[in-house]
């Protein structure tokens, strides 16, 4: 009788996501602070101005093999991107940030559901179950205030950049592999920026006053963007989108973290809300030695 494997296995890969997670999830507050000195479209496209520079600095030797592939993939993600900051840092403005983190935490099904819709992948059980703790333990995390939703503009453009962060995801599994990380970086972080740019003027967002603090911000906040896309672009060749969901749902046990080491403190039911997206996580890696077993002897007899 074959046992189940109890003890899930990480890869590489998966510890590097699980990592920038930890990193993605400690620029809430700085996020939060930089936006005293400026309008959200704008920081966005400051931060990722900065973010495609640094990335670029490091590939300008291979950036000049760029192909249409790449170049379409890069407008596609950044495009995903852009929509996903900046409607959700317009959304801040003017809901809580709880139930800013109840919407946003709807990328989590979003997810396998898009899959599922236009690519008709189906998830398996344990990845279905593993996502649906996930989401069960956001929703804890999120306060009592964030299950209420009144469709104001708000909660319409969080709910939008949720859809939006779901297709980022959707769009980096789609492309890996087949594209070189770093160009496809480089254009993703850059059509970010200049889409944000170029939508402050209609929006009617004024520019901010120069201010160091901004630059300084932008800046930090940019080589953290740059870390993570290129961590999530290298990562997501090997890892599913459905199992990076998962571990993407962890952001904001992070930034629970770093906000009771700046004074704050997670009530009980936040906490439980942690536990569960912890145990999303290890759900999501169980898989039965049986069924492993026969889908190893299937590979094999294609091979063959």
């Amino acid at each position: 009788m074959k046992s189940t494997r109890l003890i899930p296995s990480i890869s590489k890969a998966e510890a590097v996501l699980i990592l920038i997670t930890m990193i993605w999830g400690g620029t809430f507050l700085l996020v939060q602070h930089a936006l005293s000195y400026s309008g959200p479209l704008f920081f966005v496209g400051l931060r990722f101005a900065a973010a495609a520079s640094i990335v670029a600095l490091f590939s300008l030797h291979i950036l000049r093999d760029l192909t249409l592939l790449e170049l379409k993939a890069g407008v596609f993600i950044g495009t995903s991107i852009m929509l996903g900051y900046g409607l959700q840092t317009i959304g801040l403005q003017s809901i809580p940030s709880s139930q800013s983190a109840f919407i946003t935490a709807l990328y989590v099904p979003f997810v396998p559901l898009l899959q599922w819709l236009v690519l008709g992948r189906r998830p398996g059980l344990m990845p279905s179950v593993g996502i649906a703790l996930a989401f069960a333990g956001l929703m804890l995390l999120s306060g009592p205030n964030g299950a209420s939703l009144n469709f104001s503009p708000g909660e319409i453009a969080t709910l939008i950049s949720a859809i939006a962060i779901a297709a980022e995801i959707i769009l980096i599994g789609a492309y890996a592999g087949k594209v070189d990380v770093r160009r496809v970086t480089v254009v993703q972080l850059a059509t970010a920026s200049v889409l944000s740019f170029l939508l402050v003027v209609p929006t009617g967002e004024p520019l901010p006053d120069f201010s160091w603090m901004l630059i300084i911000s932008a800046v930090g906040l940019g080589a953290a963007s740059a870390a993570i896309q290129l961590a999530i672009n290298w990562a997501q060749q090997t890892v599913s989108p459905t199992r990076a969901t998962v571990i993407y749902a962890g952001e904001p046990v992070w930034a629970g973290i770093v906000g009771r080491m700046a004074g704050e403190r997670l009530p009980l039911v936040a906490l439980l809300g942690a536990v569960l997206i912890v145990a999303g996580v290890i759900v999501s890696e169980l898989k039965g030695r049986k069924k492993v077993e026969i889908s190893e002897e299937a590979e094999q007899r294609k091979t063959d």
